[in-house]
Parts: C-alpha cells; structure tokens; sequence
C-alpha cells in the first residue's frame, strides 16, 4: 500500500468516474468497491447499497473516488498530470479527458467530472530545464499560446538560434 494515496470527492459519480479513468490509462483497474450499510446511508442521505467509494489504480498509483454529495468541488488548485513520450499519446489524454469537459490553455483541461489534468510531453521539462535560458524563454512563450500542446513547435521554439 503506498503512504499517500489521493482521494477525489464527488457527488454521486464516483462509479462512473473511476471506471472512466481505468479505461484511459493502461495498468489500470479496479480494486475495490464500499458500499453505503443502512447506517451510513442515514447519515449520508444516500440509499443503502449504493457505492461509497471506489478504489481504483492508474498506471500503478492508487486512489479512492468518494460518493460524498455535493459538498465540495474540484477546483484547479490541485490537478493530475498525465507525461506523455509521444503527441500520439498527447492528443489521446487530451481528447478523452476533455471530452465532455473544458480545454484549457498550456495543456490543462478539466474533465467532465469537473477534476482538473495537465497533458504534457515528457521533453516539455527538459527543454525548460535547459541551461541556455533563451532557448527555455522561447520554449515557454510557444507554450504559453497553446492550448493542447504540440511537441513539434515546442521543439522548433526550442531548436530556433
């Protein structure tokens, strides 16, 4: 068991929600499911028998989806980045994740469950990182009018002399 683990809140979505990300992200599933007793039910007015949470894997990381009411919101304070090698992989996460949702810019979305992502290429951090800052400061003005992000004119902002 990992020592932290991220637990999302949603209204009554948690179901729907959990097994939308497994069927993104490869080395995924579900490990487990809770379901409301009479008691909790009461307390929580839900129906006894409905999913409390869903615990669920994403390429290995662990999390639980709660079904807490509507209570509480996603907000972009906090958002989930998926590295991507390829732009294949790049418009895949952006189009599924968005879908139903809202795009944003400098590759953030958020999905149609209201949870904020960040699609980005893996070369991303390392162009920023460079040691040269001009090539950096042109990688991050490129960035900055994207929406999706294109790992082709990043890497032509980064290659220009």
């Amino acid at each position: 068991m990992q020592k932290i683990t991220p637990f999302l809140w949603f209204d009554n979505k948690a179901e729907e929600a959990a097994n939308f990300y497994v069927s993104l992200f490869k080395n995924s599933k579900i490990t487990g499911t809770t379901r409301y007793d009479e008691k909790a039910a009461e307390a929580a007015g839900r129906q006894k028998g409905t999913v409390m949470t869903m615990e669920f894997q994403l390429e290995g990381q662990e999390f639980v989806a709660l079904n807490g009411g509507p209570h509480f919101k996603f907000t972009e304070a906090v958002s989930f980045v998926v590295n991507c090698e390829t732009q294949e992989q790049v418009d895949k996460f952006w189009e599924r994740l968005s879908e139903g949702g809202e795009k944003s810019q400098c590759g953030w979305l958020k999905d149609r469950y209201g949870l904020s992502w960040q699609v980005v290429p893996i070369v991303l951090s390392e162009m920023l990182r460079d040691k040269d800052p001009a090539r950096a400061k042109r990688v991050m003005e490129a960035m900055l009018k994207m929406s999706k992000l294109d790992i082709q004119t990043l890497k032509q902002a980064y290659d220009q002399n």
